[in-house]
């Protein structure tokens, strides 16, 4: 046997070799690339199913948040004024609180419920350490 023709048997098996190691390479990307899909595409329908759940979410706060909004701007109605007939008088419960008054004088003098009379009590009383102050100072 001749070089050239143990160069050529050579070269054959060589280019026999690769075809076959590139068919088994080409075989294996086919199979990573069709499980990496599959995978994806399970991916995506379990996405898609989470998107929808929370777009049903959002529609429910969507019609919760606008019943809210109507329960809002329905006008409040409030309580009669006492048997008094008086209206409330906030400028002199005001000036009241400031003076010390108790809920019981706020409501009374002044017609306001109790609610108003410690709202207008909480606002505008003096602080606590004030008042001490005055109590041990008179």
């Amino acid at each position: 046997m001749s070089l050239d023709i143990a160069l050529l048997v050579g070269r054959a098996a060589f280019l026999v070799f690769s075809f076959v190691i590139a068919a088994v390479a080409f075989t294996r990307w086919r199979r990573a690339a069709a499980s990496d899909a599959e995978r994806i595409t399970t991916q995506l329908s379990a996405l898609t199913e989470r998107l929808g759940e929370i777009e049903a979410g959002l529609a429910s706060l969507d019609s919760r948040v606008a019943e809210i909004t109507r329960h809002v701007e329905t006008p409040v109605r409030t309580a009669p004024a006492p048997s008094t007939g008086a209206s409330p008088s906030y400028p002199i419960a005001i000036r009241l609180a400031r003076n010390g008054a108790t809920l019981e004088e706020l409501m009374e003098s002044c017609a306001l419920s109790r609610q108003e009379a410690e709202l207008v009590k909480r606002l505008h009383a003096p602080p606590k350490r004030a008042a001490r102050n005055q109590t041990v100072a008179a």
